[in-house]
């Protein structure tokens, strides 16, 4: 770990390649970390692996929802309906 230090989750990184990441977990006992691509993908490097990695920290994304650029509206459920019915309760309704 000499070369790169061990990054904190939500830590944003380039690789030389271009790829963009973000860091979404990082296991001292296990010794690996766990990145996210830019695009969705999910991949553990050991920390052997993260130290010869060739990186550069970056600051994240202004539009971080390239995982999710295949969605449509549909995809969110009924959007047309309240989230909740209309007889649901509101605690707040039994303060006086």
């Amino acid at each position: 770990m000499a070369d790169n230090p061990l990054p904190d989750v939500g830590e944003w990184y380039i690789t030389e390649e271009g790829d963009r990441f973000e860091i979404v977990a990082v296991d001292g006992d296990e010794q690996t970390i766990e990145i996210q691509y830019f695009g969705g993908e999910v991949e553990e490097v050991d920390f052997e692996t993260w130290d010869e990695m060739g990186m550069e920290q970056i600051a994240a994304p202004e539009d971080w929802s390239g995982p999710f650029d295949d969605l449509e509206a549909d995809d969110m459920g009924d959007t047309e309906e309240p989230p909740h019915s209309a007889d649901h309760n509101d605690p707040l309704d039994q303060v006086e």
